[in-house]
């Protein structure tokens, strides 16, 4: 067999990239039930990806060499909202576990990767008493790509409001279609925001509050 055929023989068995920031959730979570809650969740993030206990942590160094649950917690996507330009994501939708027994909700922040495919950079949420729906199909809205020069300047993407004793931080889309915020308190109460351009404004698509744990 020549080198040419042992290429393209390969990269017929590798797995295909997914194409959009639900295919890359849905891999997410599926990996999760097959390798790993936690090996998963390194895998699929980028490398200063943020994720809470309940303050802000760096995903990768927190879950090294931590210990797998007996059972992986089971998600799936139900609204995805991307930017213009497909750069970024926020996923938002149900999850489970223990059988069932435990449900919430969770908020993921998707980057498209200069190679190919997503890594998740936010992963926040909550626990819930009453499940939210899953439809069949996800919803998917994607941002307006009218009147997007004006969006250039980052400064419009820094959380409003007084400063304020919390650790913070904020992204954006290349284009600045779409931005997010977050905040904590020290005491671990979270906030967690989105914001869609829709061709005139911006929409605010996610409004996240978790609220402190009780002492």
């Amino acid at each position: 067999m020549t080198m040419i055929a042992l290429f393209l023989a390969s990269a017929a068995l590798a797995p295909a990239l997914p194409v959009t920031a639900i295919d890359a959730e849905r891999a997410f979570a599926a990996d999760a039930q097959k390798v790993g809650q936690w090996k998963s969740f390194r895998q699929w993030s980028t490398d200063d990806a943020v994720m809470f206990v309940p303050q802000p942590v760096n995903a990768h160094a927190f879950l090294n060499d931590r210990k797998e649950p007996a059972e992986a917690v089971k998600w799936a996507p139900s609204a995805s909202f991307v930017s213009c330009d497909g750069s970024m994501a926020v996923n938002t939708g149900p999850w489970t576990r223990n059988g069932g027994k435990s449900v919430g909700y969770f908020t993921t922040v998707w980057k498209r990767q200069p190679g190919g495919g997503w890594r998740w950079a936010y992963d926040g949420g909550d626990q819930l008493t009453v499940p939210r729906p899953l439809p069949s199909k996800p919803a998917q809205r994607v941002a307006d790509c009218r009147a997007t020069k004006q969006l250039a300047s980052p400064a419009i993407v820094r959380p409003a409001g007084a400063k304020a004793p919390t650790s913070a931080g904020y992204g954006r889309s290349t284009d600045g279609t779409l931005f997010y915020s977050w905040r904590v308190t020290p005491a671990g109460a979270r906030e967690f925001s989105a914001y869609l351009w829709n061709g005139k404004r911006f929409d605010k698509v996610v409004d996240d509050r978790i609220a402190a744990a009780p002492k």
